[in-house]
């Protein structure tokens, strides 16, 4: 069987629902993970993802800020919405949904951006940025029979060389600075996840989910950074058929500066 699982930081999902249908209709994963909602619990759109034939819905909402929500063709069981730093800022949801014979347990995830100067010691936000990834440290790829695991989001750090416009002129810009991208991969490979995007793109490719909003004309200036992930434990690693990064989201009427990436498996 074939299943799919998409990421995309929405940048408010009310707002922007529109564009969230028009991708669910276009392209149609089995589980769409959103990021940067915007959206307090109560005021959630469950009705257009139901009518959009999404009907079962976990979310984690706040007012105006942050928010992560899942939504899916199949089952859903919320395993937790994990507190990180002491901080209740609704950045993470993890679900258990089915795929065939197969449990998947899905964490979607919103890291911090953590400001604009990168030096721990005056930006509280970077400090609270590199705190939350040393964090992720207790998230692992767990994996047995018959299960599975996936991590997805909007994780604000561009690892590789590729994965920016300007490995030298980003060095010391936040999300591609040498203290975040080496925690960041040591985090990832001591949980046990594959980096599925890079699985699938070489890295001496470069590879883009985001184009900032600064950019008059985003297509001909091509300064993007890949900021959106997808890993998953090394047994589903296996059965990736292919990747898709939607960049032509980024072009759509009043689009968000993230775009969509799906993993498509083979199951």
């Amino acid at each position: 069987m074939s299943f799919s699982i998409a990421t995309w930081n929405i940048n408010s999902v009310r707002l922007r629902m529109p564009l969230v249908e028009r991708f669910l209709e276009e392209f149609q994963p089995d589980v769409l993970c959103l990021q940067e909602t915007k959206c307090p619990d109560d005021l959630f759109p469950s009705k257009a993802f139901r009518k959009a034939g999404y009907e079962h819905i976990a979310f984690s909402g706040q007012k105006g800020y942050h928010g992560v929500a899942t939504v899916a063709r199949h089952p859903l069981e919320v395993v937790d919405k994990r507190r990180f730093c002491d901080v209740d800022d609704c950045r993470h949801l993890s679900v258990h949904v089915q795929a065939g014979e197969r449990k998947i347990l899905l964490h979607n995830f919103y890291v911090p951006a953590g400001g604009d100067e990168p030096n721990p010691e005056i930006n509280p936000k970077f400090r609270h940025k590199l705190d939350f990834v040393a964090e992720m440290h207790d998230v692992p790829a767990v994996s047995g029979e018959n299960l599975s695991s996936v991590l997805v989001g909007d994780l604000n750090i561009a690892p590789l060389e590729n994965d920016v416009w300007s490995h030298k002129q980003l060095l010391n810009v936040i999300s591609h600075t040498p203290i975040e991208t080496t925690s960041f991969e040591a985090m990832r490979k001591a949980g046990g996840w594959v980096d599925l995007m890079r699985q699938v793109v070489p890295p001496s490719e470069k590879l883009y989910t985001w184009w900032s909003y600064r950019s008059r004309d985003w297509v001909a200036s091509n300064r993007g950074r890949r900021l959106d992930h997808i890993w998953s434990s090394a047994d589903l690693s296996a059965h990736l058929s292919r990747i898709d990064i939607i960049s032509e989201a980024r072009g759509w009427e009043r689009p968000s500066d993230h775009v969509p990436v799906i993993a498509r498996f083979s199951l």
